[in-house]
């Protein structure tokens, strides 16, 4: 999946210039951020952002495909307007007894819709809140460096095997 957040950067206004439908050449994707095989670990995956995107469509193809995994999919965001598939998720968390979705939003008084989950950054207690336990499960990281530098402290404080813990950096 692709998708980009439209800020205000050269190449954000001319992507924003090209007209819908216009053919574009993108290479294939890379790298292994994947899944992991074994089922009887469940899947925790820490987003912030537009970082939600690998995810999403690793928790979209996991839905539809019935894996055995238990995932654990969260999301911070500043609002809910600023949310990139939040709709789609809370949606696939109603119809997949698999999938639990925890969305936290950092900035709720700037905010012009309702919401009534999580407020607050990601942090171990919100994790030990929704997780039985938060040694076993495979962590998947995806956002910029300082935040996966701080995740992964809290994780290995937390006494999270370092082997369990994925990452992908992105500087947005």
């Amino acid at each position: 999946m692709f998708a980009t957040r439209m800020r205000d950067t050269a190449f954000k206004r001319s992507l924003k210039r090209v007209p819908l439908g216009t053919p574009v050449r993108i290479d294939p994707a890379t790298g292994s951020f994947t899944l992991h095989k074994n089922s009887a670990k469940p899947a925790v995956f820490l987003a912030g952002g537009i970082g939600i995107t690998p995810f999403f469509s690793i928790v979209k193809q996991a839905v539809h495909d019935r894996l055995p995994h238990q995932l654990y999919f969260f999301c911070s965001n500043q609002r809910p307007e600023d949310a990139p598939f939040l709709d789609a998720l809370q949606s696939m968390e109603k119809t997949s007894p698999s999938f639990r979705f925890v969305g936290t939003m950092t900035d709720m008084p700037l905010s012009k819709r309702m919401w009534d989950g999580e407020t607050g950054f990601i942090d171990k207690a919100m994790l030990a809140e929704n997780l039985s336990d938060l040694r076993g499960p495979i962590y998947y990281i995806a956002e910029p460096p300082a935040m996966v530098t701080s995740m992964r402290k809290m994780l290995v404080a937390s006494n999270v095997d370092e082997d369990d813990i994925r990452t992908e950096e992105f500087a947005g």
